[in-house]
């Protein structure tokens, strides 16, 4: 039975590991190195890490840190943050990673997906598209970790992305993140219902029907989540966990 992907996405701010709360307020979780281990003893099926400081401090994430989670996990990785040149995307590559997730400089320069799709295939390209809704309502994309409009809808980035070249799009809600109360399901589905590349979810999920909702009623290739993989119990403690293979037999 076909099984979607469940990927842990974690953030980064100053090597250390954090998690958000509608991208804002980053809470210290712990060491993303010792997480790596610990996903790599629950099998995870992939891991995301995002340096949410890089855009905004115009660097790139750190090639000490890539090549550090390449060597220590067993799963395959994708890395996002400052990526703005061809080079930087070898250099990731090279340390490690076998994705880039690209979000800002997607929608700042859109063709430059195509050059990287052609330079180093679709799958190495994820395009993160971080959505959420302006003050009178309609619903945005944003980059600059949240603070920048782009002026495009979430669809029509979305297919402006998938006919650029990318391999895979991580469909994020802002105002869904860290709340653990659910995905956006109408989001979602208006998204994967148009694409033909996979669309991996983020925002909201807090537990493992959170996923299946996703997955059945949103139709998400990928299942990704922050909060519901680093927390525990009602008060929020800090515990990497993974589901077991049981619980995820949709």
């Amino acid at each position: 039975m076909f099984r979607p992907r469940v990927i842990p996405v974690l953030l980064l701010k100053n090597q250390g590991l954090v998690k958000t709360i509608g991208f804002a307020k980053p809470r210290y979780i712990g060491d993303p190195i010792n997480a790596v281990r610990i996903f790599n003893d629950l099998k995870a099926d992939e891991l995301v890490f995002l340096d949410i400081l890089a855009t905004k401090e115009r660097r790139l994430i750190s090639l000490e840190f890539v090549k550090n989670v390449g060597e220590e996990a067993n799963m395959p990785f994708a890395v996002g943050g400052g990526i703005r040149s061809i080079s930087d995307i070898r250099k990731i590559v090279g340390a490690g990673a076998e994705k880039v997730v690209i979000n800002s400089y997607a929608a700042e320069n859109p063709q430059f997906i195509a050059e990287a799709s052609n330079a180093f295939g679709s799958s190495t390209i994820v395009v993160c598209i971080d959505v959420k809704k302006k003050t009178f309502g309609k619903v945005q994309t944003w980059t600059m970790n949240g603070s920048k409009q782009t002026g495009y809808s979430p669809l029509d980035f979305a297919l402006m992305m998938e006919d650029k070249g990318a391999g895979e799009i991580i469909l994020q809600s802002i105002e869904k993140d860290g709340t653990m109360n659910g995905y956006d399901i109408e989001l979602i589905s208006n998204i994967t219902t148009k694409l033909t590349i996979p669309v991996v979810a983020l925002g909201g999920a807090g537990t493992i029907d959170d996923l299946k909702q996703a997955f059945f009623k949103g139709k998400a290739n990928g299942l990704a989540a922050g909060s519901l993989f680093v927390y525990h119990g009602p008060k929020r403690g800090v515990l990497i966990n993974y589901p077991e293979k049981r619980e995820l037999q949709f």
